[in-house]
């Protein structure tokens, strides 16, 4: 099936219990749109798209006033992107984003969430991961896909369909708004399952049942955190978790 579609599982299964996990990919799509230009709609193409997609998609007007939120408050200074990693249960490398205009609140919950799952924060694994531009999505067959990138004078490295019919796309970081762009100008009404820049592990750690139920409820716990934006793991899981 191929890497791209290994990747798209990981990604897919990590946030698959996530609560409103639609709009929580939203939420995310927006503010990365948001961040990456001025956090207004009106001066931003790319965001704008992807609000205009997050509507048709019946996303709040909550969810995607918050995320153009944070993202003025990161240009303002209010906000402050932050960054936790160590390890969960079972020795699951992690790593948490966070965004905070409280360290000191951010940090001990973040600690307190992990300590009582038999985790700790602190030790680096960041060299665990690499850093990618991931993307899924129907209604463009691959042909489509690559002609579009290879117009718009782009690279990427691995471009596939897998078996349930999504075209997957693995490229650079820095490439993620320009293919995003490209693909969305070849056919506007395309809708991405997946379009983001993800911390993608080199390996994965498996979990015996006692660590996989630690494991779980610590993502829980994060989840309801406020001030965390993404979680990332090495944790080997099955699609349905």
């Amino acid at each position: 099936m191929g890497r791209a579609h290994e990747v798209r599982a990981a990604s897919m299964a990590k946030t698959a219990a996530m609560k409103s996990s639609k709009y929580a990919k939203w939420g995310k799509e927006i503010l990365a749109a948001a961040k990456a230009g001025v956090p207004d709609p009106e001066m931003n193409q790319s965001l704008k798209r992807t609000i205009e997609r997050a509507k048709k998609d019946q996303c709040p007007a909550d969810v995607i006033k918050r995320a153009i939120a944070k993202a003025q408050g990161l240009n303002s200074g209010a906000t402050k992107e932050i960054t936790y990693e160590g390890y969960g249960p079972g020795k699951v490398a992690m790593i948490v984003e966070c965004l905070s205009d409280n360290n000191n609140r951010t940090y001990t919950e973040v600690r307190t969430a992990f300590s009582k799952t038999g985790g700790a924060i602190g030790t680096s694994v960041n060299y665990l991961f690499n850093r990618k531009a991931l993307f899924s999505f129907e209604g463009m067959s691959e042909d489509e896909a690559m002609e579009a990138l290879l117009e718009a004078g782009l690279d990427f490295e691995e471009l596939s369909t897998d078996e349930e019919g999504f075209v997957n796309i693995v490229a650079q970081p820095s490439d993620c708004n320009a293919i995003k762009d490209a693909l969305l100008q070849a056919k506007p009404e395309l809708e991405f399952e997946q379009a983001s820049v993800e911390m993608v592990p080199s390996n994965y750690v498996e979990l015996d049942a006692d660590h996989l139920e630690k494991f779980k409820r610590l993502m829980e716990t994060l989840r309801e955190l406020d001030d965390v934006n993404e979680i990332y793991h090495n944790a080997k899981l099955e699609d349905e978790e």
